[in-house]
């Protein structure tokens, strides 16, 4: 994983909707990338929509939300539009951003490893500075022990 005090990685990908999110172009503002391994998963679903749950409170701290996965961006619209989304689900099937934050591991379920998405967050100041990384993340204690960290951010 990426340590708290490096710059974060740049890319840039495509959004459920097609449009093109550069990580670049958001500097200014404090930016929370979650990763996870799947599109309408049990532990996944619960995680979205506990950030669409607490939406006001994200609008209100001022960051800019992303989930991120290996899905494509047809998955991702589905996703978005099945649960009702608020925020943006970026698509990076060729794991340009996966790798670059270090995310893609073994992971094991039912006695069988496997590879995929660790389930990981980071945000990310309004600099482009890594100012904390969630590893293990308990999807339906998260949204609120984020809202936390981006108000505790500087000004």
């Amino acid at each position: 994983m990426l340590e708290v005090g490096t710059q974060a990685p740049l890319f840039t990908l495509d959004d459920q909707d097609g449009e093109t999110v550069s990580l670049e172009a958001l500097r200014g503002t404090p930016v929370l990338l979650y990763f996870y391994p799947k599109d309408d998963t049990p532990g996944c679903t619960t995680q979205a929509c506990d950030i669409r749950d607490q939406w006001a409170d994200f609008i209100a701290a001022g960051a800019h939300v992303f989930g991120l996965s290996p899905d494509d961006v047809a998955s991702h619209k589905m996703f978005a539009k099945k649960f009702d989304l608020p925020h943006r689900l970026l698509a990076d099937p060729e794991h340009t951003a996966i790798d670059a934050y270090q995310v893609w591991g073994l992971k094991q379920m039912y006695g069988k490893e496997y590879y995929a998405v660790l389930r990981t967050t980071y945000l990310i100041d309004a600099s482009g500075v890594i100012a904390a990384v969630w590893t293990d993340v308990k999807p339906k204690e998260h949204a609120e022990d984020v809202l936390e960290a981006i108000a505790a951010l500087p000004a």
